[in-house]
C-alpha cells in the first residue's frame, strides 16, 4: 500500500455538484466536525473506524507536492501505520506523551469539490489545530478529503497541506 503508485492521489473532481446541494454540504460538515472531535478527545479507535481499509493519510512536505513516492512526506500512512501511531500516543507508558498532548481543532471553509472518477466525494477545508503539551503550538493548513459515501461514510484520502510544511518541526506525534 505505501508503495502503491496506482493509488488515486488526484484531488480534482471529474463531475461538479449542484450548488443547491446544501443538505450534502451539511452532512460533510458534520462528518468533518465529528472527525475533529474524535481526534481532540483522543478517541482513536472510533477515528480509525472512519477510514476505508485502503485509505491513506498524507501530509506532503512540499507545497504542491504531487506524489508521496517522488519526494519525502511528513506523513504517508496506511491503516497499519495509523493504528501503530494511535496505539503509541495513547499508551500510558509512552514517556513522550506524559503529559498527553491535548488539541482543539477548528474546521472551516468547507467546500464541496465534486466527485472523482470512482464516485468519491472530494471535499476541501481549512484546519487550525491548537496543540498543548508542555507548551502551545498552532498548526494550520488546507485539507482535502476524498470520502467514500456509498454506504457508511469513510475516508479514502486525507491530505493536509500545512502552511509551514517545509519548516523544522518538533515531533508531530498526534494526528493533524
Amino acid at each position: 500500500m505505501l508503495r502503491d503508485r496506482t493509488f488515486d492521489l488526484s484531488t480534482e473532481p471529474v463531475s461538479a455538484l449542484a450548488a443547491e446541494d446544501m443538505a450534502l454540504r451539511a452532512q460533510v460538515e458534520q462528518f468533518l466536525y465529528r472527525e475533529a472531535r474524535l481526534l481532540d478527545t483522543r478517541a482513536f479507535d472510533a477515528w480509525l473506524e472512519l477510514w476505508t481499509p485502503d485509505g491513506m493519510y498524507w501530509l506532503p512536505h512540499e507545497p504542491g507536492q504531487a506524489s508521496p513516492h517522488d519526494h519525502i512526506s511528513l506523513f504517508w500512512e496506511d491503516a497499519t501505520l495509523r493504528e501503530v501511531r494511535a496505539r503509541r500516543v495513547s499508551n500510558a507508558r509512552n514517556w513522550s506523551q506524559q503529559p498527553p498532548t491535548r488539541t482543539a481543532r477548528l474546521v472551516g471553509n468547507v467546500m464541496l469539490g465534486g466527485r472523482d472518477a470512482q464516485g468519491r466525494l472530494v471535499v476541501h477545508s481549512t484546519l487550525v489545530v491548537h496543540e498543548w503539551r508542555l507548551g502551545q503550538r498552532t498548526l494550520a493548513g488546507l485539507v482535502t478529503h476524498k470520502l467514500d459515501t456509498r454506504e457508511d461514510w469513510k475516508i479514502y484520502l486525507k491530505r493536509v497541506d500545512l502552511v509551514n510544511s517545509t519548516d523544522a518541526f518538533a515531533n508531530l506525534e498526534v494526528f493533524v
